[in-house]
């Protein structure tokens, strides 16, 4: 059954962000760069509450091979107690040379987070995806991989852990662009470990956004993450501008 499983687990998975601009390229070299702020505040008569969403991000595209590097930063407090200090960072590639609408990916990923109980946690993996839909407007993507998992965590407030493991990653993606004026986004993975059933992780981000014009938007996001050895998640809700540029 285990053979089984790591067979499909090479069956389909792309990096964070990278479906979403392959409508945007042609075989010439191009560049994507986008930087998106956002946050929120509550300001009551027991105390304050602020949370800000930083990521930034650029991508290359020449013939067949993309690569994409991306940097993500969350900060929040409330009542004068830190509730976020999370940051994330990955570089991936893709490789579109087999069948249409499919490629082959590979990541490293670096993340902390003190919401999350991680100190440090690296992933890195390879997959396969397909595009099920696959037109200028409208994105649907699945996609598998392998991850191997080397983390530093925190179980509870005084037991600190740190081990490795790997994970089978499966993600479901689309981005769909409704008369060139909104865009609704969302990239959600389940990634489970192949010792552990109850070592698992969740995340997904959503975001709908208003285009301004070609280059500036209004967003609101929407992100959950759950790290289920640490029996901790987080929910965040953000709002802000995203500016985006792609260029020769």
């Amino acid at each position: 059954m285990r053979i089984n499983t790591i067979a499909l687990c090479l069956a389909l998975m792309p990096l964070l962000y990278t479906g979403k601009a392959l409508a945007q390229f042609t075989d010439s070299t191009h560049y994507r760069v986008n930087y998106t702020s956002s946050g929120s505040i509550n300001k009551t008569g027991d105390g304050t509450a602020y949370l800000l969403n930083n990521s930034a991000g650029i991508g290359i595209k020449k013939k067949a091979i993309s690569l994409n590097f991306s940097n993500a930063w969350i900060y929040g407090r409330q009542r004068d107690a830190l509730t976020n200090n999370d940051f994330s960072t990955a570089l991936d590639f893709n490789l579109y040379k087999t069948f249409p609408h499919f490629f082959y990916w590979g990541l490293a990923n670096y993340n902390t987070s003190y919401s999350l109980k991680i100190n440090n946690q690296l992933l890195a993996g390879v997959g396969i995806a397909y595009n099920i839909v696959d037109k200028p407007n409208a994105w649907l993507n699945l996609s598998n991989g392998i991850l191997y998992d080397k983390s530093d965590l925190m179980l509870n407030d005084t037991t600190r852990e740190d081990y490795h493991t790997y994970r089978n990653s499966l993600r479901l993606a689309f981005k769909f662009t409704i008369n060139k004026l909104i865009v609704l986004e969302s990239s959600s993975f389940l990634q489970n470990s192949f010792n552990n059933g109850d070592d698992y992780i969740i995340r997904s981000n959503s975001s709908l956004s208003f285009k301004v014009n070609k280059w500036l938007a209004l967003t609101t996001a929407l992100s959950y993450n759950r790290q289920n050895r640490t029996k901790s998640e987080n929910l965040l809700f953000t709002y802000g501008l995203t500016l985006e540029r792609y260029f020769k």
